[in-house]
Formats: C-alpha cells, structure tokens, sequence
C-alpha cells in the first residue's frame, strides 16, 4: 500500500468478509510502500483488531514490485495470494483462486477483461506494451496480466531465489514456467482516492520488463550497424567504378550527401551506444547487489510459529 489512509479500512473489511467461512487458516500481510500519509496508523490499527494481520512497514517508497518481494519474502503458508490494497482486485475471487489451486495449478493468474474508468491513453499504452514486450522478449507475458495472483508454496520459495534489483514480476513468474490457469476477471472502481501509479512509475516498469526479459534492443542495434556497413560497402563500389572508368572528372564535391550520410551514421552510434549504456547500467545496479528493500518495522500481535522469513534487509 502507498498513502491508502482512505482506503485500508475498506479494503480489510472487503477481505475479511472474502475468506470468512473458508476452510483455510490465513495471515494477512500488509505492506505500506512509505507512505506518507496515515496508512501507517490505519495499518496498525488493524492489528490490534485482527490478530491474523501482520504489518511490514518500508523504510522508504522502493516500489510496487519491491514491496511485493517483501510480502513474498515473509509469506508463509501453502498458497499465497498477492493483490493490491486499492479495492481493484477484488477479494471475492480468493476462493475461487483457492479452489483451482486444489485441482493441481501451481499458479492462478488473473486478466482484466473490462476496465472501468481507464482513459483512453492509458489503455493504448497497455495495449503497446505488451505489443512490444512480447514481441521482443522470449517470455510471453498475459495481456491485462495483473499482480493479482495466487501462488503455491514452491513457487514463492524459488521465486525468492531470483533477487534480479529490477524486477517484473509477471515477467518472472511467466518465465518459472509452472502449471498455470488465468482467471478472468472485471476490475470494480477504487474505494477511495487516485492512483498513485504515476507516468514515470509505468514508464519505468515498462524499462525494467523489456530490457530485462529481452536483448532484442541490442541485436536491433547490430542490424542497423549491419545495414550503415553494407551501404558504405556500396558507395565504396560506386565511387571505385569511377576510378576503374576513368571518370574521376565527374566525383563532385558532394559536401550535403556527406553531411547527410555522416548525421545518419553519427545518430545511429549514439542510439546503439545508448542502448549499450542502458544495459550496462542495469549490470551495474546488479552488482552492487545492494536490498531490494528495507523494513523500518514489521508488527503483528503474534509471529506464526512456522514464519521463517529472510533477512529483512534483502
């Protein structure tokens, strides 16, 4: 959660009415992505009101994927399902998640059908990206794919052996390759709020999904240095057949096609070298090897006698 001051209590009143009368112990965890407002307080709350309700509170904002991995990290039972605290993912559709788990599917995934109130833009940006991801990436990603999912116990644990600092975690659960149903499903309007998922936060998201799933940027990079040399191999030859001719009279100057040809080929190197520069940046985020996030404080009234959690600093 991320400043969700209006929306926590709601959100825990839509859950707990969810799973009453399943035949399945639960703890639930929230995770506040440093928030600023008083999610905290909320959270805390409900602690002391529901002793099945674990809080982990982040040191900062590290993110929607991050704050995932630290629910993730600390989850442990034998299914976990991971959803968002806005009211988006409705927590009517656990048991019937819960129930395709007992027909034997290691993961349920879930796909927006309908969209209520996605402005236009936002659902063409949706549309191209998973356009482009899985056009470009070997993994193939579900279109209107959501972070709403259900996992068993084996999958989260090899999850958390993938601690990639850039995360896409549709990407990676897609990559596992673990038998796999998707749940359709109509996302219902906010409780309370806006979005918090700014332009700059999908952007990055998208960055993160195409250049870790795909060296497609870097072979394109190649074809289009590939191209520039075999038409300089080809100017080459038509500038050689006016020597071979005796025709070096009619080579002109030609100052405008050589600035031409010179921007073409000077504009391609920086975009090929930027590219470069991308990936090597991402190695060089990766090998520092710093946490994916920090906990400031984790609450509960009671820990589960089978938690096990990693280090809470990963």
């Amino acid at each position: 959660m991320f400043n969700e001051e209006a929306a926590a209590a709601l959100f825990h009143q839509q859950l707990s009415e969810a799973i009453a009368g399943l035949p399945y112990t639960f703890n639930i965890l929230y995770v506040n992505d440093g928030s600023r407002d008083q999610t905290q307080a909320v959270l805390e709350q409900l602690v002391q009101a529901d002793a099945r309700v674990r809080v982990i509170e982040l040191s900062r904002n590290f993110g929607h994927q991050a704050a995932l991995t630290a629910g993730l990290d600390r989850a442990c039972g034998d299914y976990t399902i991971t959803l968002d605290g806005d009211g988006q993912h409705p927590p009517a559709l656990i048991s019937e998640m819960l129930a395709l788990a007992e027909q034997g599917y290691d993961i349920v995934l879930t796909q927006r059908v309908e969209e209520q109130g996605l402005t236009p833009f936002k659902r063409l940006t949706s549309a191209l990206f998973y356009r482009v991801i899985n056009r470009l990436g070997e993994t193939q990603i579900l279109p209107g794919g959501a972070d709403f999912r259900l996992m068993s116990r084996v999958v989260v644990e090899k999850l958390r052996g993938m601690r990639e600092y850039h995360r896409f975690l549709r990407g990676m659960v897609a990559w596992m390759g673990f038998k796999t149903i998707i749940l359709p499903f109509t996302p219902p309007q906010r409780l309370a709020g806006a979005s918090k998922y700014s332009l700059r936060k999908m952007l990055r998201l998208g960055m993160n999904a195409i250049f870790s799933f795909s060296l497609m940027p870097l072979y394109a990079a190649v074809s289009i240095g590939a191209l520039f040399l075999v038409l300089a191999l080809i100017e080459a030859v038509y500038v050689l057949s006016f020597w071979v001719t005796g025709n070096t009279a009619q080579l002109a100057p030609g100052w405008s096609s050589l600035m031409f040809m010179l921007l073409i080929i000077g504009g391609s190197l920086m975009v090929t070298l930027g590219l470069i520069g991308i990936y090597i940046g991402y190695i060089f985020q990766e090998v520092k090897q710093r946490p994916i996030y920090l906990i400031r404080k984790a609450i509960s009234q009671k820990p589960p006698h089978d938690e096990n959690p990693l280090d809470p600093s990963a």
